[in-house]
């Protein structure tokens, strides 16, 4: 699989996650898409720029589907593929067409907008619940409160669970397992037992919904027909396991790095405090300026396939950087630069084309809901420490804090 690279690969390493821009801004310097090794030892294709990125997410020769990587690839490359449960692989997310336009035609037969907006009071309700928490939790003596456990991870959990139908009280096994599952350094133990206890688990609630329908989207999803065409088992349960991972991860992430980002530039904070109209603009800037996802989902060349400089071998595998193209000057003016006030509609922190997200309406609600009360309700909110002790997850697909402290004023 011989390629055409003017560069040597740049090695990602563990301080790439804690701040990945410089390593893009140059990677951009060089080209739209180039050669790097990623933590784990693969040498992949990033495409870094704005206008590449969009089209190589539409591109119907860059193939999703892992099973087919078998034609091109040495199975022994890919590691050993019985760690991850097969039940939890046949999802929309990880699928071509046309099996992709069939299973999510299906998903959006439950997923309506009607059902997303028809949540806004519920999520209202969720969120002055964990914010009044928060106050009559937070330590007296000053220390900080982590506003990751406290609210940016409960609340889209809570919802996404209330949503599906899954008990409360499993949310933290949840967390658990998905953190394992996105993360770039799990052993393939850690994996197995992670992956095959949510897909069992996952599979005794699909059952349990079949016995005893009721009100929610998993409900749905069991019941939802296209032309005599439905989810079998193994697509009901990965389908759950996307939309409970993709569910609570991407607003997680959302609500996390959009307040450091604000809290780390005190005009804007203040600028949108003054004029929480701005929210939902803010929403899509925040997005854009440090958006939840780093890398999109793993593709590869079905076909030669030319991206800016450099031809791409059949069987390689791409990455898309989301958080890059983002940055891409070319297309966002002053684009390192947090601006609520900006027109950042085009980003593409929920992807593009075919694989758009399409939990993608249900996080703007919740981000929407999340700043505009935790800015109204703690008027004070600051840092709790300094910015350079935050630590950010090791993940390639995941952007996103594993604490922030905060003072909440």
């Amino acid at each position: 699989m011989a390629s055409t690279a003017p560069n040597a690969p740049e090695t990602l390493d563990a301080s790439f996650f804690q701040d990945p821009q410089p390593v893009y801004a140059q990677l951009r310097k060089e080209g739209p898409v180039r050669r790097v090794t990623l933590p784990h030892g693969w040498e992949v294709w990033i495409v870094t720029k704005y206008d590449e990125a969009r089209a190589a997410l539409a591109d119907p020769r860059l193939l999703k589907d892992g099973r087919k990587l078998d034609q091109y690839l040495d199975p022994e490359l890919l590691g050993d593929q019985s760690v991850f449960a097969e039940a939890l692989r046949a999802h929309m997310l990880s699928s071509d067409p046309p099996d992709h336009t069939r299973l999510r035609k299906l998903v959006m037969k439950a997923f309506t907008s009607r059902r997303v907006e028809a949540l806004r009071p519920r999520i209202e309700a969720i969120t002055d619940e964990l914010l009044e928490e928060m106050a009559a939790n937070a330590p007296t003596d000053g220390t900080p409160v982590d506003l990751i456990n406290s609210f940016a991870f409960p609340l889209p959990m809570t919802v996404i669970c209330e949503l599906l139908g899954v008990p409360f009280e499993d949310r933290d096994d949840f967390r658990t397992w998905s953190t394992v599952v996105v993360a770039d350094n799990p052993t393939e133990e850690e994996i197995r037992s992670a992956s095959y206890a949510m897909a069992g688990y996952l599979s005794q609630l699909i059952a349990r919904k079949r016995a005893e329908p009721e009100d929610d989207l998993l409900t749905g999803l069991v019941q939802a027909r296209e032309d005599d065409d439905r989810f079998d088992e193994n697509e009901l349960i990965a389908m759950t396991f996307l939309l409970l991972v993709a569910g609570h991860e991407t607003t997680v992430n959302l609500i996390g790095n959009g307040v450091v980002a604000l809290l780390r530039d005190p005009d804007q904070l203040t600028r949108l405090r003054s004029d929480l109209s701005l929210v939902p603009g803010a929403v899509e800037e925040m997005l854009r300026f440090d958006g939840p996802v780093n890398l999109a989902t793993l593709r590869f060349a079905s076909e030669t396939v030319q991206i800016g400089d450099v031809e791409i071998a059949p069987g390689e595998i791409v990455l898309v950087s989301l958080g890059s193209a983002n940055h891409d000057p070319g297309r966002f003016d002053d684009a390192d630069r947090l601006d609520v006030g900006r027109a950042a509609q085009g980003h593409l922190a929920f992807g593009h084309g075919i694989h758009y997200c399409v939990g993608a309406p249900l996080a703007r609600l919740e981000g929407e809901i999340a700043f505009r009360k935790l800015l109204t309700r703690f008027p004070g909110l600051a840092l709790g420490g300094e910015p350079e002790q935050l630590r950010w997850r090791e993940s390639s697909l995941i952007r996103g804090l594993e604490r922030l402290p905060v003072q909440l004023g």
